[in-house]
């Protein structure tokens, strides 16, 4: 994409040259206005300089004689009774008749040079100025200068043969054609108002970071015949008043003259947050709202000029902004779903060599939840691997370690712990993996290690669902919080202690607990009323209760005792199965990984004879974690 910029030289030169100019102008000035100062001396010397012949003028007073010698330097001195002075000062060939001039006036100096200041500023600004209207096209305001000249200084994109086209973004079907809707009005507008219809003025794109909000505006570039605006909405944002409201003119202005075109504002919150009456509100930034919401739907008009707009916070937006004129449509820009995130690892596939056996739906599923920027990085992840370990193509393995890398973080094979913190993780880690598999509605455990990450992890059980789920039902949600007990309840079992590795699980635990009763109305207590609500969806989710403090003691209350339920169903299920947790522990710590198969395959085996020495050799390990080691 080729990107048209205007050739401006920095306004910062143009002042330090003013400035060294009228530095040296002032040192000239006072040097020629302003006399030595008159330096008091003895009649002595003064004689004594006649008879040196250093005298050059004097002027005898009635109190006092003033003379300068040879290099300009002023002197007095006092009367004294001397008939023979005019004598040798005609003898030393001095001006005695001369007028001396006293000392200048400091007020008449200054108010000289101060009047010269003004008078030469102006006239070396009116020649700035005209030289950057002759180079930008357009007279930049005067009081604005090296403060932000009021224009836009948004990037204009021309048609290019080459860049991100409609093809190149996956994953965002729906999107894609409402955007290329409005690129083919753009091409062929006669098929459109033939039947009456007009065109959309503005597309707000709605989403997560990176979900492609940006991506999409750059496809549209790429598609579009006509000159395409690109803007911040933090360009807009200017420390003087007014700055950010004439940029939003400038804009507009260049969009009008150049259309039909669209204007792409990215973060557009950034200037379009809601205005309030409170004394803390930005003048600045609603000044500039005010005009953006002008210029998109004013008195005028803007034919021809199609905004899109992107941001992840759409809830701050102000509803000025958002109505039907201004943004007639809300493009939602969310994480994909299966099939999006296979589509979305296939075109950046293309980028890499890829193996022939590569499973791209096994790593769509592994990667649950993941946006399409994390998906790119997935493929990058795999192929910066891939020549680590020497090879000339990616492979099925690259690409499953890359997505634990997303996940997780990088392995740390050098973390040194003792055999007792890995014995206890192992225990930890298949205490979540048992309690999942022993539930029906459980997703499956396709990978279990004790491998330190980067993340902090010291290890993890992996879950992949077999299908893409959008609900989940309260029977799902309590498993998943069983589950993530499973690991404290397997550390109580086994070593009758308890370790601060569970305090991610506790988190999330308490999290999904909460939701149950103060969001999804899953608890007969509130039937179906909402306690707190969520912000910035899209931004981590904040959530704001809403309810009295009695009610908030009452829901403490419930998220405790929903937790405690699953962990002693957690813990129940653990010891009908403590064979098998000794078990496949035992071969956690020897082998620090285990495969879902692999875990499937101990779980389902049949009970070996030996099976209470079994047992009493992983808790003897437990007991003596280095000499099992």
């Amino acid at each position: 994409m080729e990107t048209m910029k205007p050739s401006k030289k920095p306004q910062i030169t143009y002042l330090i040259v003013t400035l060294v100019i009228f530095l040296v102008l002032n040192v000239l000035i006072y040097n020629s206005m302003i006399k030595r100062p008159t330096q008091e001396t003895s009649y002595y010397t003064f004689m004594k300089m006649i008879d040196e012949k250093e005298v050059k003028a004097a002027n005898i007073e009635s109190n006092q004689i003033v003379f300068t010698d040879k290099d300009g330097n002023q002197y007095k001195t006092g009367i004294i009774n001397d008939e023979d002075l005019y004598k040798r000062l005609y003898e030393a060939d001095v001006d005695f008749g001369a007028e001396i001039i006293s000392q200048s006036n400091p007020i008449i100096y200054y108010l000289v040079t101060t009047a010269i200041w003004i008078v030469g500023i102006a006239l070396l600004w009116r020649f700035i100025t005209k030289r950057m209207t002759k180079k930008l096209g357009d007279s930049p305001d005067l009081m604005s200068f090296g403060l932000g000249d009021g224009k836009s200084n948004a990037r204009v994109y021309v048609k290019s043969t080459s860049g991100i086209r409609f093809r190149d973004v996956a994953g965002e079907d729906e999107a894609k054609d409402l955007l290329t809707e409005i690129v083919n009005y753009l091409h062929e507008p006669q098929k459109y108002t033939e039947i009456g219809a007009t065109l959309p003025k503005g597309a707000l794109l709605v989403g997560p970071p990176g979900t492609g909000k940006t991506l999409l505006a750059k496809a549209v570039a790429g598609e579009a015949n006509v000159p395409f605006f690109s803007i911040s909405g933090s360009e807009f944002v200017q420390m003087f008043v007014g700055m950010g409201a004439a940029k939003v003119r400038d804009l507009f202005k260049q969009a009008k003259e150049k259309a039909p075109c669209i204007v792409f504002i990215d973060e557009i919150d950034a200037i379009g947050k809601k205005r309030d009456s409170s004394l803390s509100s930005n003048d600045e930034r609603e000044q500039t709202l005010n005009q953006l919401l002008s210029e998109m739907d004013g008195f005028e008009g803007n034919n021809g000029v199609v905004i899109l707009a992107a941001t992840n916070r759409p809830e701050s937006l102000d509803p000025a902004l958002l109505r039907p004129g201004r943004f007639d449509r809300r493009i939602p820009v969310e994480l994909p779903d299966l099939k999006g995130r296979v589509d979305i690892l296939r075109v950046h596939a293309k980028k890499v060599k890829i193996s022939d056996n590569v499973d791209f739906d096994v790593i769509a599923r592994t990667a649950a939840g993941a946006s399409g920027a994390q998906l790119a990085n997935i493929i990058n992840e795999a192929a910066l691997r891939a020549v680590r370990e020497g090879r000339r193509c990616v492979t099925q393995e690259d690409l499953m370690e890359s997505v634990e890398v997303v996940i997780a973080g990088y392995q740390k094979k050098n973390k040194i712990m003792t055999n007792k913190e890995k014995l206890t993780v192992a225990y930890h880690e298949v205490g979540h993996a048992l309690v999942a598999a022993m539930q029906t509605n459980s997703a499956p455990v396709t990978k279990i290690t004790i491998i330190p990450r980067t993340s902090g992890a010291l290890g993890y059980t992996m879950q992949v669902d077999e299908g893409e789920h959008n609900l989940m039902s309260k029977t799902e949600i309590l498993n998943k919080i069983s589950t993530f007990t499973g690991g404290r309840t397997a550390e109580e079992l086994i070593f009758h202690e308890i370790s601060t590795g569970a305090s991610n699980d506790i988190e999330q635990a308490t999290k999904l607990a909460r939701a149950m009763v103060t969001r999804y109305g899953m608890t007969d207590d509130f039937d179906m009323v909402a306690m707190e609500h969520v912000q910035n969806q899209y931004l981590g989710g904040d959530t704001s209760m809403s309810c009295s403090d009695e009610t908030a003691t009452k829901i403490d209350q419930m998220v405790v005792k929903i937790v405690t339920e699953q962990h002693a169903k957690a813990k129940q299920i653990l010891t009908d199965n403590i064979g098998k947790l000794h078990e496949i522990a035992k071969f956690l710590y020897e082998n620090e990984t285990i495969t879902g198969e692999e875990f499937m395959e101990i779980l389902n085996a049949k009970p070996e004879s030996a099976a209470n020495a079994s047992e009493n050799a992983a808790e003897n390990a437990a007991e003596n974690p280095t000499e099992n080691a």
